[in-house]
């Protein structure tokens, strides 16, 4: 199942560091999103961006993941040459995860529209 059938993500940006949010849709599958989502998945799936560390924080009352991505954006947006210096594009792609799925997810999940 792909991570966007679970939850929207939010990106922001400081100089070379970049945040990524994984929210979820349904607060009930957080726990699964805990277990299936790890820095080093993040780290994996964005290997081609992301130059250094990843970190995971967890917010359960708000059922998300916030991970901090270091030297994910080239320098920064006043020295990166990308066309997306800013890496609002980096949530699309890891939503685009394949992630496992457990027996206690409804993998009939509509996202909202």
């Amino acid at each position: 199942m792909k991570l966007r059938e679970l939850a929207h993500g939010r990106t922001g940006d400081k100089g070379d560091t970049l945040n990524v949010s994984v929210i979820c849709f349904d607060a009930r599958d957080y726990p699964h999103l805990v277990r299936h989502l790890s820095a080093e998945r993040v780290k994996a799936h964005l290997q081609s961006i992301v130059r250094g560390p990843v970190r995971r924080y967890e917010l359960p009352r708000i059922g998300a993941l916030n991970f901090v991505l270091e030297h994910a954006l080239g320098g920064g947006v006043t020295r990166s040459l990308a066309l997306d210096a800013h890496g609002k594009s980096v949530s699309a792609a890891l939503l685009d995860m394949d992630i496992d799925i457990d027996v206690d997810i409804d993998v009939d999940i509509e996202p909202p529209a």
